[in-house]
């Protein structure tokens, strides 16, 4: 089956049912969107496109985004691009693609059409009216193109979409999804929410990505429903389009749903309230937190799947109630065969943590002219898709981090999701995301960045020691800063590599001197420990450089100065001279060799090795030189 094939199969059984839905706009019907693939397929053909070749199509989010990739997908290969790209993005992109035409809005100049314009790349300029049906456009192409693009249409086989890897920590991949990649995706997501020509889907996702693409577009198509093709989200419009097209669900990331979270607590209260069938979240981990206050507020329930853009996005999902829902799992397998695989290549029995691995039809056979990535990513047919999780007795599938997020401090590996989560349950805690820092000793740090709620006044020190009890000590990040807002990606997806570069002066402290002889006395003690030339009153001991073995240290001249018996512990909860320094004046003083053997006592659980090398450190003191 080809995309084609599963609109023309829709515009069969329903031609007159609304297909695609814009603001203020008359909608397309399923007949009228077949008609406008169709005439785009003549039209590019005869300006020399036909199957296989790669159209990048820049278009805003919006129904002619919509018709655009369905149309192209069925007469070429379409490859959509973020309309927010700088010009040496677009270089990049079009270059890596090997684009033979780039579709775009006539009258528009941009870095899109110069670049283009550079690489000798034919602009096909769209044009549409808003008093006409939702989608329908027209395109005119450059006067210099010409030829014949052939009358074979393309065929289950062939490429019908091409999308970019997000290339956080290398140079993007190509990943080409075929006809029969996307229908079988289409009609697994179609199935596991139960669409019918019936549902409408308000859609807020960006249409160059896989999720708004295929969850929301070519699934709609699937089941014969119809598209509310919204800009994008954007505050204060959620209730305003659930008056205007009425949906059955929507699919979105969960920065997205904390954004409409955010909206509909300005709002009268149940304002959304049993408004949509269900909605979907994807593309990121939803917060258990999250999904509680959400279906909260819209009295409906929330459906956490999980995609990625290399099995033409739905891999697995949460079926739909009365089935059970198990928040922080991403469901069942809803599609490909799903199993969990050690680093050597066996899957590993339930209840086991590794790698989760793919295959089946919707998934892509292979980056493309990448034979080096292709040879890391599938083992013995099975694609690894870069995720760690395991799998529980009834087949649900709980992720535990990206392999390449997880953060290494000092040997103990920490998922960032599960301190998110924590952070999330603080009842002033809107957004939250914990990241790694590069350390000089620990290798990595943890920090932590978080949205307050509108009226919340809580310091970042008051949110960080709510984390004590719930989290293991070493999962505690060192550093907790509060924005207004969390940087993300292109698609509302927060992107923690890279998140330290992008918060370098909220993480930057800001020096105040010691405001009092305590505070200068325990700010010279970590100085010492630390090789230090000078620390503020407020700057971190462990994003400093310390760890656990100079916390003894520094621990071990606290005792020595204050007669204070204070424990690590302590020193993960006050961890700047100004903290600490509050802890000291409060503390019963002991006797030393009490505070020692206490202090002592602590480590007994490490290695004899780690012990006897800590113990002669602590009696020693650093071998450092003083600045």
């Amino acid at each position: 089956m080809t995309i084609l094939d599963l609109l023309c199969e829709a515009a069969r059984r329903h031609p007159d049912a609304p297909a695609l839905l814009a603001p203020s706009r008359a909608s397309l019907t399923y007949e009228g969107l077949r008609q406008q693939a169709v005439e785009t397929a003549f039209g590019l053909r005869g300006v020399g496109i036909g199957a296989g070749d790669r159209v990048a199509v820049v278009l805003p989010n919006g129904p002619e985004m919509a018709a655009a990739a369905v149309a192209v997908a069925s007469a070429a290969v379409c490859a959509p691009l973020n309309p927010a790209y700088g010009a040496e993005e677009f270089r990049f992109y079009l270059t890596d693609l090997q684009a033979k035409a780039l579709l775009l809005p006539a009258g528009q100049d941009g870095p899109a059409r110069t670049v283009a314009a550079d690489l000798g790349i034919a602009c096909l300029d769209v044009r549409w009216d808003e008093k006409e049906a939702a989608g329908r456009f027209r395109f005119a192409a450059d006067e210099s193109m010409s030829g014949d693009g052939g009358s074979r249409p393309p065929g289950t086989d062939d490429i019908a979409l091409v999308l970019h890897t997000s290339g956080t920590t290398s140079r993007p991949k190509i990943v080409p999804l075929t006809h029969g990649n996307l229908c079988s995706s289409a009609r697994n997501i179609s199935r596991s929410l139960q669409l019918s020509a019936q549902d409408r889907c308000l859609n807020v996702m960006p249409l160059f990505h896989i999720h708004g693409i295929v969850a929301a577009l070519f699934a709609s198509l699937a089941a014969g429903g119809s598209v509310a093709c919204t800009p994008g989200y954007r505050d204060g419009k959620f209730l305003p389009w659930l008056d205007e097209f009425d949906p059955t669900w929507t699919t979105a990331v969960p920065s997205m749903y904390q954004a409409i979270l955010a909206e509909l607590a300005r709002a009268p209260a149940g304002s959304a309230a049993k408004r949509l069938r269900f909605a979907r979240s994807s593309s990121a981990p939803l917060p258990p937190a999250v999904m509680r206050e959400l279906e909260a507020a819209l009295q409906a329930p929330v459906i956490e799947a999980y995609g990625m853009t290399e099995a033409a996005h739905q891999m697995a999902s949460n079926p739909l109630p009365p089935a059970t829902r198990k928040p922080g799992s991403v469901g069942v397998a809803a599609g490909p065969e799903l199993a969990i695989m050690n680093e050597e290549g066996v899957l590993l029995p339930t209840g086991k943590t590794g790698e989760i691995v793919i295959r089946g039809d919707n998934v892509m056979h292979g980056y493309g002219s990448n034979p080096e990535a292709n040879a890391k990513a599938f083992t013995a047919g099975w694609f690894r898709t870069g995720d760690q999780g395991f799998m529980d007795a009834e087949g649900y599938v709980f992720l535990t981090g990206r392999l390449k997020e997880i953060i290494n401090r000092g040997g103990e590996k920490v998922s960032p999701r599960e301190i998110d989560e924590a952070l999330l349950e603080h009842p002033a805690v809107g957004q939250a995301v914990a990241f790694a820092m590069q350390h000089e000793t620990l290798g990595e740090d943890i920090a932590a960045a978080v949205v307050l709620r509108p009226g919340a006044k809580e310091t970042g020190e008051q949110i960080r020691a709510f984390l004590f009890g719930r989290l293991a000590e070493f999962k505690i990040p060192s550093q907790l800063v509060i924005v207004d807002a969390i940087p993300k990606g292109a698609t509302g997806k927060v992107q923690r590599i890279g998140l330290e570069a992008k918060l370098k002066e909220q993480l930057k402290p800001v020096f105040v001197a010691p405001r009092d002889a305590t505070e200068a006395r325990v700010a010279g003690i970590f100085a010492e420990v630390l090789g230090s030339r000078e620390l503020g009153a407020f700057c971190n001991f462990f994003s400093s450089g310390g760890d656990s073995l100079r916390g003894f240290q520094a621990l071990a001249r606290v005792r020595d100065q204050f007669q204070i018996d204070l424990s690590i512990l302590d020193l993960f909860k006050a961890p700047t001279a100004a903290l600490l320094a509050a802890r000291i004046r409060s503390a019963p003083r002991q006797d030393a060799g009490d505070a020692l053997e206490r202090m002592l006592a602590e480590i007994e659980g490490i290695s004899d090795e780690e012990a006897e090398l800590q113990l002669q450190q602590l009696r020693a003191g650093p071998n450092v030189t003083r600045h």
